[in-house]
């Protein structure tokens, strides 16, 4: 079934652009990769769980609830669980290349005029000795456990690394039960307050969060950092130490806090693999859009979390404008004006400047990773082969890749890439990517069989 516009991503961007479009007329059809549409920000506990106060996990749930209404009374199509792994150019536009299910085998394809990318980010995670262990996971890990599961992931969590997912999932998991026994933040406070009137609209939430915090007894060590993680088969603690002015760890200030549960992140990196593919400019690792949230690639747009790291009301903002924009010029005439969305989408890209100035990794973050810690995952490198390969003169992620095969496994380096960016002293640049997840070489080879093969 052909559509006019397919919105990839059911995340806060997908959302209000499927909605805003599918309002002006344009047929609509919005995959997603999760068994249910809202992305990570909205993830939704399975029905079979009987969660009888969801809201209580969720941040704006009104929001989401005029979301869900929205799409339910839309004519939008929904696919879930459908994974994208390539959008392709096609005389009539485009077709967008999915894999349905669990198992992700059975090939789908979506023929469509005009492709808006809302695929969201993923969490930045900068290795560590003992990272590995079980009982380590990210941020947004702990979060999705919580909201998707109904679950925790231990009985007594330190919370760390920098940025602001860690404040909603330290008092989520104090509000769950859990014993957290520290929040512990690399950010200097210094550095938020320089960002004050940027910050203004955060300010009344990030207090909710702060409220929380003390009501739970949450101790909060600001410019502190995770050193090591502590365990045999699984964590038993961490190791954190104070950072002084540059980022480097303070001699003597090391101490060690008990925990089976370590949920640490810092910060999110933009999902551009499809936009890559289809050959979008970015500009440094986020794709470049335009006003009306167009790329230069004629009939795809992009919003949310790929156009820069903003929050979910960001996300709300750029879809909204993006969908408005498709539509209109779909259906051949000049987008209308959205002068709330605009003002919006203004004022939180600059909040989101600042705290993405602000919440920063470590600096010497590097400095910390002996040489036994693995980097890469998939491969298992570790940082001495690394520096091994930079010893050998290789000076980018790629060069150490052919030498280490660090990147080469499951992940294609999305977790690995700005860790050996760091170990390099370069900053991360994309990886290009001809496929945005694996794809079965069955799958691959139906789609353009040679010719005389039957």
């Amino acid at each position: 079934m052909r559509t006019d516009l397919a919105v990839i991503g059911a995340g806060p961007a997908g959302l209000a652009a499927a909605l805003a479009a599918s309002a002006r007329g344009v047929r609509v059809t919005l995959v997603d990769a999760a068994a249910q549409p809202g992305g990570q920000f909205y993830r939704q506990p399975a029905a079979g769980l009987g969660a009888r106060r969801p809201e209580a996990l969720h941040h704006r749930w009104r929001t989401w609830e005029r979301l869900r209404d929205g799409l339910a009374t839309s004519a939008v199509r929904v696919l879930t669980d459908h994974h994208v792994w390539c959008v392709e150019h096609t005389p009539d536009g485009f077709t967008v290349h999915a894999l349905l299910g669990p198992e992700q085998e059975e090939p789908v394809e979506v023929p469509t005029r005009a492709v808006l990318l809302a695929t969201g980010g993923y969490e930045h995670v900068l290795p560590f000795p003992g990272w590995t262990l079980p009982g380590v996971v990210t941020a947004g890990g702990a979060q999705a456990m919580l909201k998707g599961g109904l679950v925790v992931p231990g009985h007594r969590a330190v919370v760390a690394g920098t940025g602001p997912l860690l404040l909603p999932v330290a008092t989520g998991l104090a509000a769950a039960g859990v014993d957290v026994a520290a929040l512990v933040e690399s950010t200097d406070p210094k550095r938020l307050a320089r960002h004050t009137p940027a910050l203004a609209d955060k300010l009344p939430e990030g207090a909710g969060y702060a409220a929380g915090l003390l009501r739970h007894r949450v101790p909060v060590l600001a410019r502190h950092t995770v050193v090591r993680a502590h365990g045999d088969d699984r964590l038993t603690g961490v190791t954190v130490a104070a950072l002084d002015t540059h980022g480097r760890v303070r001699p003597g200030t090391a101490r060690r806090l008990p925990c089976d549960t370590l949920a640490v992140g810092h910060g999110m990196l933009p999902h551009t693999d499809l936009a890559e593919s289809l050959g979008c400019r970015l500009d440094g690792l986020t794709v470049a859009v335009d006003t009306e949230q167009r790329t230069d690639v004629p009939g795809v747009w992009a919003a949310g979390e790929a156009t820069g790291i903003g929050g979910a009301a960001l996300a709300l903002a750029e879809g909204h404008i993006a969908g408005r924009s498709a539509a209109a010029r779909l259906l051949g005439t000049a987008p209308e004006p959205a002068p709330a969305a605009l003002k919006a989408r203004t004022r939180l890209r600059r909040s989101a400047a600042a705290l993405g100035s602000a919440c920063a990794p470590p600096a010497h973050w590097p400095e910390h990773l002996t040489d036994d810690t693995v980097i890469c995952r998939c491969e298992e490198v570790t940082a001495g082969a690394v520096r091994e390969a930079l010893d050998l003169g290789a000076g980018d992620e790629r060069t150490v890749k052919l030498l280490t095969r660090a990147g080469m496994g499951w992940c294609q380096g999305r977790m690995c890439g700005t860790a050996i960016a760091g170990l390099a002293g370069r900053a991360p640049t994309p990886a290009k990517r001809p496929f945005a997840r694996p794809v079965p070489l069955g799958v691959l080879a139906r789609q353009h069989p040679q010719e005389g093969q039957s």
